[in-house]
């Protein structure tokens, strides 16, 4: 690659593209609804969400200093991420706490880079982050949902225009920042009903004696807001 080519290529990557007409952004954002709100849609669209749920407890895990053992990722959009450390005190807890909360965050974090005009930016960081999580994924059916998911983003990064990346960019934000408040009312319905005894905010309940109740309130709060935010900034309001 000569110097003038990795020129090109840097400045499309981390410079601003044209930010979309609202009915486009508004229509993703439809379809984004649609998608988490219609079961059999999101009973596949949820093994997304549990990519970006087990992913931030990897990173959080590496971050404050655990050993990352691996990640699982299994048919029934469940998923179990393993590290090694100290098994109380703070890294512990944060590692516990960011599965719920990562879905929403990356949403946050993507509508922000998209009010800025970093729509490239955003695709090329999202397939960096899913090459460095399938490289800690320990099953075949993980292996699997990584790769596909990873070959979308460069598939669509590559081989489409502007106006399509656009498109793709803004409906996965809209995805996450809508996808990441179902699994916690899920989660409180499980609960209520005596299910998941061993869930993210019961593992919280036992490292910092808050309720677990807290931890649901902690969850739902980062969802909705991030929502709120995240929407306010693709929505340029």
């Amino acid at each position: 690659m000569n110097v003038d080519s990795f020129t090109e290529m840097w400045d499309q990557v981390f410079g601003t593209q044209e930010t979309p007409a609202l009915w486009l952004v508004i229509a993703t954002g439809v379809v984004a609804l649609a998608v988490v709100g219609t079961r059999l849609s999101w009973r596949v669209a949820r093994n997304a969400v549990t990519i970006a749920h087990e992913g931030g407890h990897g990173l959080v895990a590496l971050l404050t200093g655990r050993r990352l053992e691996g990640v699982r990722l299994h048919s029934d959009t469940s998923g179990l991420t393993v590290s090694r450390g100290k098994p109380t005190g703070i890294g512990m807890v944060l590692t516990a706490a960011a599965g719920y909360t990562a879905p929403s965050l990356l949403g946050l974090g993507g509508a922000w880079l998209l009010a800025a005009g970093h729509i490239t930016a955003l695709l090329w960081g999202a397939t960096a982050l899913l090459l460095a999580l399938l490289v800690m994924v320990r099953n075949a059916y993980g292996v699997l949902s990584v790769v596909l998911t990873g070959a979308v983003f460069l598939l669509v990064s590559w081989l489409t225009e502007a106006g399509v990346q656009a498109a793709f960019a803004y409906g996965v934000v809209w995805f996450l920042l809508l996808g990441g408040v179902r699994p916690v009312f899920e989660l409180q319905s499980k609960r209520r009903g005596g299910g998941a005894p061993d869930s993210d905010a019961d593992q919280l309940h036992r490292l910092t004696n808050v309720p677990a109740g807290g931890w649901l309130l902690l969850f739902h709060a980062v969802s909705l807001c991030s929502l709120i935010g995240g929407g306010r900034w693709l929505l340029d309001v």
